[in-house]
């Protein structure tokens, strides 16, 4: 990997990203030796500007930074690193140095499970079909998802394109409904999902 150093005075700027989450968790500065040196010890390590050293994320507060990737931008003076953050990120002791907490989202699929919730603790809104499910109970939502899942496999046995994806958008939107009645959300589900890739068990 080619990085440019000579550009900033032998500095370039290093964004560090959660490689679960896609959360950027801070911005810190490189030289050559911190680049060198979060390559060889997986630790994500910067140049420190006002101490005038090489300082690893997480040796003092023990929060440290897991090296996971490593990519340079297309001028090859901005860096991109993944990594698996030991626990909060910034030194004020929130999860990133924009005081956000750091969990996963999965843009309007994580709206919708805001949405649903907030139906589900407002059931007694009568005119709100989430609500009026919530009312019902988990064997009507449960129902609910049974009967979509067998209206999509018979629209997968069709060629209406438009019938079988708004039948997909019909069962992932009850899904999601019984997973709110289990107190459970999308992201306890990635999870498993990532554990298997990860062993490979899938």
């Amino acid at each position: 990997m080619t990085v440019n150093f000579k550009k900033s005075n032998g500095l370039v700027p290093a964004i560090i990203q959660d490689v679960n989450t896609n959360n950027v968790l801070m911005l810190g500065y490189m030289n050559q030796d911190a680049l060198k040196k979060t390559i060889t010890s997986k630790l994500v390590t910067f140049y420190s500007r006002s101490k005038q050293r090489l300082w690893t994320k997480g040796e003092i507060s023990g929060n440290h930074l897991q090296l996971v990737s490593i990519k340079a931008d297309c001028d090859k003076d901005t860096l991109l690193i993944k990594v698996n953050p030991e626990g909060p990120t910034c030194h004020k002791g929130s999860d990133t140095c924009w005081n956000e907490v750091n969990t996963q989202n999965f843009g309007f699929l994580s709206k919708l499970e805001d949405i649903i919730n907030k139906r589900r603790l407002n059931s007694t809104n009568s005119d709100s079909y989430v609500a009026s499910l919530f009312s019902k109970g988990i064997n009507k939502a449960a129902q609910k998802v049974g009967e979509e899942a067998i209206e999509l496999v018979i629209e997968a046995k069709d060629n209406n394109t438009n019938l079988f994806l708004n039948e997909c958008a019909d069962l992932l939107f009850h899904y999601l409904i019984l997973l709110q009645f289990k107190n459970i959300n999308l992201q306890n589900v990635v999870k498993i999902l990532q554990n298997r890739h990860n062993n490979l068990t899938y």
